[in-house]
């Protein structure tokens, strides 16, 4: 390449010639102004069609999202490379992906908005290079990622390159995992390989009726197999959110979705490093709930409703509950008390009496491990009767799937207090958090049984020959069942024997629950030195 002699003129120096003309600066700067605005309006055509879906558009989403005024853009101007016919004319701005940086509440948080009104959303490769570099930044910042999802899936024109750009994005979150939350919002469809991205972010937010997430759609469905199913029907968010247990939150339109969103970030740290953010005390360590001691029945077959007991536990009543129609036999939640965030493991007596189940075993794990990666202390409601008997569940891998719940549990070691509400029987007991499995605080109430069966079904085991032999079997089996609750199950058996530190009347647990959780501030526990553990996926 060859120098011209202008290459070599000195460069003016200030105030002995005149600069440029300032109007040219003027008309740049018009110009950039005026081709944002165009990429900011979109293309008013797409937009119709995204509002008559009953959908927003990314930046409508975004506004709703972040603190007003807070969202800074980046990668506004990049767009496609050429190559060739196929692009010629098809290479709008942002490349259909809307990136940045916002706060929510005033903390801040990284995001990124898929745009369903340029090119269906679809992934390319200048789209993927936009997102991963949004969660570099995230990862690097050390703040939360919020993905919303609403794209028709890998853009076919580019082939390997789309396949790459979402293999980039699954080793990112890989990466991020249990360093910053991660939040994924499906807002439209989500589907084939894009499908793998919200099963791998932390918690999962779908949209009745809008939102579609499956790995293969119906139409594909209908020409290997023959069989018909709709969109909502094969990976709608009610499927999602009752069936399969991708979906960790269900709403029915999206603002309400949004602000559940910012709800949610208000509980999470921004990553592993940092405590959860914390209100003022509320004076928990000296309230009172009568109501505690009305909720639940003393007879242990009763049922009655935990989040009635979460309510009066918490700050204000206000729980963020998680899989709320998925394995409803176990509860899990976030919350406040006297102002520190905890997460809430509760069995639930309203459904399959609180008994676990495989699917109640992975949802407690997983939300157990979430907890521990990002330093929220853990309360775990017991009232259990054991694990869900039957041919079903033996060979659906409840075995297996129970020692998750136990693996997670174990491996915990942020502030744990376990909680027996009412019984507590069998190996359920000891997965619950029990004092065999490193809680460090165990409290119960006056109406605790813990023990290896209920009464009944152990006299059933142990005296079924005297039963057989006696006169009158019924009056019998009675006796021997008031024997072995008077030994074996009185409220006080476990505290004697050091397995509860303390039996706390009901309407103290609010209390007791705060004094306990301010007493295990300052814990510090470090996991023995290893590459990883092998959990039993």
């Amino acid at each position: 390449m060859s120098v011209s002699e202008a290459d070599l003129r000195p460069v003016p120096v200030h105030g002995t010639e005149p600069g440029p003309d300032p109007r040219t600066m003027a008309v740049l700067r018009r110009e950039r102004d005026a081709l944002r605005d165009r990429v900011e309006a979109g293309d008013p055509s797409g937009v119709g069609r995204q509002h008559d879906l009953g959908k927003r558009t990314a930046r409508e989403r975004l506004d709703r999202l972040l603190d007003e005024g807070s969202f800074v853009e980046l990668g506004m101007f990049r767009r496609r490379r050429e190559a060739g016919p196929e692009t010629e004319g098809r290479r709008p701005h942002t490349d259909g992906v809307v990136t940045g940086a916002g706060t929510i509440y005033g903390r801040r948080v990284f995001v990124y908005a898929q745009d369903f009104t340029i090119l269906g959303g679809s992934l390319g490769a200048e789209h993927a290079r936009k997102i991963h570099r949004v969660m570099d930044l995230a990862l690097d910042a050390g703040a939360p990622l919020v993905a919303l999802n609403d794209s028709g899936g890998a853009r076919i024109q580019e082939g390997v390159a789309a396949l790459d750009g979402y293999g980039g994005i699954f080793r990112r979150q890989v990466a991020a995992s249990g360093v910053i939350p991660q939040i994924s919002v499906v807002l439209g469809p989500c589907a084939g390989g894009a499908a793998y991205s919200p099963a791998l972010a932390d918690f999962t937010f779908m949209v009745r009726g809008t939102a579609k997430m499956y790995l293969t759609g119906p139409d594909v469905i209908a020409a290997v197999s023959g069989e018909r199913v709709g969109h909502d029907e094969l990976g709608g968010a009610d499927v999602h959110g009752g069936r399969t247990g991708v979906a960790a939150v269900v709403h029915d339109d999206e603002d309400e979705c949004l602000e559940d969103v910012r709800h949610l970030v208000s509980l999470l740290p921004g990553n592993n490093l940092e405590a959860p953010p914390a209100d003022p005390p509320t004076g928990a360590r000296e309230d009172v709930r009568p109501r505690l001691a009305e909720i639940v029945p003393v007879e242990p077959h009763r049922p009655y409703d935990m989040r009635d007991v979460i309510g009066e536990l918490v700050d204000g009543g206000d729980f963020f509950e998680v899989h709320e129609g998925w394995a409803p036999n176990v509860l899990c939640a976030l919350a406040r008390v006297d102002g520190a965030v905890v997460g809430i493991v509760g069995n639930q007596p309203m459904v399959l009496a609180g008994v676990l189940d495989s699917d109640a075993s992975q949802k407690a794990a997983r939300f157990v491990r979430f907890c521990d990666a990002f330093n929220i202390p853990l309360v775990t409601l017991v009232d259990v009767p054991g694990f869900m008997p039957g041919t079903a569940q033996e060979h659906a891998g409840v075995i297996r799937h129970g020692a998750k719940l136990l693996y997670a549990y174990c491996e915990a070691t942020v502030p744990r207090v376990q909680v027996i509400v009412r019984k507590a029987y069998g190996g359920a007991y000891i997965v619950m958090d029990s004092r065999s499995i490193g809680t460090d605080l165990s409290l119960a109430w006056p109406c605790n049984e813990v023990a290896v069966m209920g009464a009944e079904g152990a006299v059933n085991v142990v005296h079924r020959r005297e039963l057989r032999a006696a006169a009158d079997p019924e009056a019998r089996r009675r006796e021997l069942v008031a024997d072995y609750r008077e030994r074996l199950m009185h409220p006080y058996r476990s505290p004697e024997e050091g397995f509860v530190d303390h039996v706390i009347d009901p309407v103290d647990t609010r209390a007791a629950l705060a004094d306990g959780l301010a007493l295990l501030r300052d814990k510090r526990r470090e996991r023995p030195r290893r590459k990883h553990g092998n959990v039993p996926l």
